[in-house]
């Protein structure tokens, strides 16, 4: 059997929602462009390094030794992801002084 809906109560609760003064509206982005900034250069990092490593080094460092300069570009994708990973946590870590900061002046006023 279908659930009969009460449209008196819905019409009220719209009446209600209109009455309310308009606050003001935040359109600020969810993520800051410097972050998505960050990971496009480190996104591009990931793919350049490792393969120009693996090329860069194929036959100018290893005599056309694959296996080692397989070795070099995996060991380059690991430093650029270690390198991501410590700029994530810089700016964590900023972003957690500059919060603190200001609940302080917040506390202040």
């Amino acid at each position: 059997m279908a659930a009969r809906k009460n449209l008196q109560s819905d019409m009220s609760f719209s009446k209600e929602d209109d009455s309310r003064p308009m606050e003001k509206s935040n359109i600020t982005p969810v993520v800051p462009a410097h972050v998505i900034y960050n990971l496009l250069g480190f996104t591009l990092a990931m793919v350049v390094c490792p393969i120009g490593s693996y090329f860069l080094t194929l036959n100018t460092i290893f005599g056309g030794n694959s296996t080692y300069a397989g070795a070099t570009a995996a060991i380059m994708a690991n430093v650029v992801l270690m390198g991501y990973v410590i700029v994530a946590f810089r700016e964590d870590k900023s972003d957690a002084l500059e919060a603190a900061e200001k609940e302080r002046e917040r506390k202040g006023q």
